[in-house]
């Protein structure tokens, strides 16, 4: 029986503003920008502690990241912060430009991104921006689970030389990575191992495959459940030791189909090893207004949602 430990439930934002405080507490060189979001990114307790270090830009989303870009000539380290939207849409010239082009050190944390967003509604709720960073050389993508995996990622973008994008959201979801947990970029994280089909989710989808393998557990079928969480590099050791097995694999993403981590995995095993793949993911359209539930229910990137797509490409073995 598939068990997993839960250490209560929290945003993945606030994962980030305690991540955020314990560098700065550690790291002389960490700076905060923030584009007139404090309390929504959770960066307030940085802003009150260390106010010389943080940079209140106002609604200036392009010259925020312009200026991050600036601050790492002189070997700081600056966190922007803003939506997920406002971080990559709005501002995707000036990380192309100046952030991924001369590679500098900035780390770009993106809020409130996917459809949970909720009732703001289709114009903050970003569904490409997974596939708008990936594609930029030198970026690293990385999308958390949970809260202790939020801070842990945080903490270890701090630690890593190179543009960071770090998108995590607004509800509060389960919290079962352990806070003493390990986190290395580009390493996935097997959660549940098994054997007929591997799903491998990122973000809030992770919670949701975890439900959904202790569901088909019930109906006898065995599933691997692999939490994805840097999206670039992809660990595509772990996907390919793990379909060796399964035959098999679902994606799982609050991102749209196109793009995202589903299409990651699809173009390694078309390389390597094809395979059936089912997609669970945003279906080329834009949100709406709606409780993160409702909308997830309804744009089919839900637990049930989950289990027919793993259903579905274990048929087609």
């Amino acid at each position: 029986m598939i068990e997993i430990e839960v250490f209560g439930k929290k945003d993945t934002r606030s994962g980030f503003g305690e991540g955020l405080l314990e560098l700065g507490r550690n790291n002389p060189d960490v700076l905060a920008l923030c584009a007139d979001l404090t309390g929504s990114l959770k960066m307030d307790a940085f802003q009150k502690e260390f106010p010389e270090r943080f940079f209140q830009v106002g609604i200036a989303e392009a010259n925020m990241i312009s200026i991050a870009a600036g601050m790492t000539i002189g070997g700081k380290i600056p966190f922007t912060g803003t939506f997920a939207n406002f971080s990559t849409g709005r501002v995707y010239d000036q990380i192309r430009q100046s952030v991924a082009y001369s590679n500098k050190n900035v780390k770009i944390a993106a809020s409130h991104a996917g459809l949970t967003l909720g009732e703001d509604g289709a114009t903050h709720q970003i569904l490409e921006d997974i596939g708008m960073m990936k594609m930029l050389p030198n970026m690293t993508v990385i999308v958390p689970a949970d809260f202790n995996q939020t801070k842990q990622a945080t903490i270890a973008c701090a630690a890593h030389e190179g543009p960071v994008y770090l998108r995590f959201g607004r509800p509060s979801v389960p919290i079962f990575v352990k806070p003493d947990a390990k986190f290395i970029i580009g390493k996935a994280d097997t959660i549940i191992e098994g054997t007929d089909v591997t799903i491998i989710a990122c973000g809030h989808l992770v919670w949701k495959s975890i439900e959904a393998a202790q569901e088909l557990e019930k109906q006898g079928i065995s599933a691997e459940v692999i939490n994805m969480h840097t999206i670039k590099p992809l660990d595509e050791q772990a996907v390919l030791q793990s379909v060796a097995k399964t035959k098999c694999v679902v994606t799982a993403e609050e991102h749209m189909y196109n793009g995202g981590l589903g299409d990651s995995i699809a173009q390694l095993l078309a390389r390597t090893n094809p395979l059936p793949q089912e997609y669970v993911a945003v279906n080329d359209t834009f949100g709406e207004s709606g409780t993160p539930d409702d909308l997830m229910k309804k744009y089919h990137i839900d637990t049930p949602d989950v289990v027919a797509a793993a259903l579905k490409v274990i048929s087609r073995k």
